[in-house]
């Protein structure tokens, strides 16, 4: 009888969670300890975001490939004054006469709040806001950034962000000096690099290896080479990369490319002259990171750059949800 009884309120349990108003999306965030924040999908790490203070930037990281292994890594592979790269990043070279680029110059950016977790069966979306810090302590800039972490054929995944750079409450003007540093920044693993592994930049059109393509504006930029999966003696390799495009509505489009044979790529904005950002006129821009399998295929990443072109950005703000201070949302097209 009691087997019976255990019986009946297993199913009971069951019925009840099925039952249940609560129902499993496939994307989803979840905050951590130590300033973390996880993104998943299906149950699996795709990437986190780190923003505890005791790095002068926030970063993702890991960024994982289809196979499980990420596909960037923490720092260059050959020079220790290298470290500021951590794996996806925020930063500019000279922004108000400072530097926000390397290590030690005393400068910070920081997050100030976070503002909404979204979780969905499409997509997950972050919202948070940052502060771009000088020397003195003083705020010359404040950021909001949206990240989007959704699936894609073949067990893909891309992650969308939205960035919008204003002034701080005190000032009208943010000057982006001339520079190819800046502003979105991807150090990519070992094995994908060029020079240290056995990978392959490409662009969007046609060309292919640092001398061809630094300094040249392209809708796209890939960096393609070998991962190793597996453990032991099963180890393997598999061919991987991430394709990073820049939007359609960006101003300068397209822009013009920051990247290297040891293994970085970034997109830059400045690279050729100075921007200025206002209160009355914040700047938007859009970038997607997509984690494919398999080699660069220009066909394949033309469809997604045309699928990203047409997709709606995000907008942030306070809803009259029960229990909620803010939310992020795609705009109507």
């Amino acid at each position: 009888m009691k087997i019976l009884a255990l019986s009946l309120l297993f199913v009971a349990g069951i019925c009840s969670a099925q039952d249940s108003k609560f129902k499993i999306e496939r994307c989803e965030i979840i905050p951590l300890a130590n300033h973390e924040t996880l993104f998943q999908i299906d149950g699996v790490e795709k990437t986190r975001w780190h923003f505890d203070e005791k790095y002068p930037r926030p970063f993702f990281f890991p960024f994982n490939g289809p196979s499980g292994v990420s596909l960037t890594r923490m720092g260059h592979p050959g020079a220790s004054n290298h470290d500021h790269h951590r794996s996806i990043w925020f930063a500019h070279h000279d922004l108000n006469g400072e530097s926000f680029w390397a290590d030690g110059k005393e400068t910070a950016v920081k997050q100030k709040q976070w503002i909404a977790y979204e979780d969905g069966d499409d997509e997950s979306i972050m919202a948070a806001t940052t502060g771009w810090f000088g020397k003195d302590g003083t705020e010359f800039m404040e950021q909001e950034i949206v990240a989007a972490l959704f699936p894609m054929e073949g067990g893909e995944h891309g992650l969308e962000i939205q960035i919008t750079m204003r002034p701080s409450a005190d000032r009208e003007t943010v000057e982006l000096a001339k520079t190819n540093f800046g502003i979105l920044a991807v150090r990519v693993s070992k094995t994908l690099s060029n020079h240290f592994g056995g990978g392959e930049i490409s662009n969007s059109e046609g060309a292919a290896g640092e001398k061809e393509i630094f300094g040249k504006s392209a809708r796209w930029m890939d960096y393609s080479g070998p991962v190793v999966v597996g453990k032991g003696r099963g180890r393997k390799l598999v061919a991987e990369g991430i394709t990073y495009f820049d939007h359609p509505e960006n101003p300068r489009y397209p822009t013009h490319w920051h990247v290297r044979s040891d293994g970085w790529m970034g997109a830059s904005f400045c690279f050729n002259e100075a921007f200025t950002i206002t209160k009355e006129k914040p700047l938007v821009l859009r970038y997607l990171l997509q984690a494919h399998s398999g080699k660069y295929d220009q066909a394949k990443a033309a469809t997604v750059a045309e699928s990203f072109g047409a997709r709606p950005g995000f907008e942030v703000g306070q809803q009259k949800s029960p229990h909620r201070q803010w939310e992020v949302w795609r705009k109507e097209k």
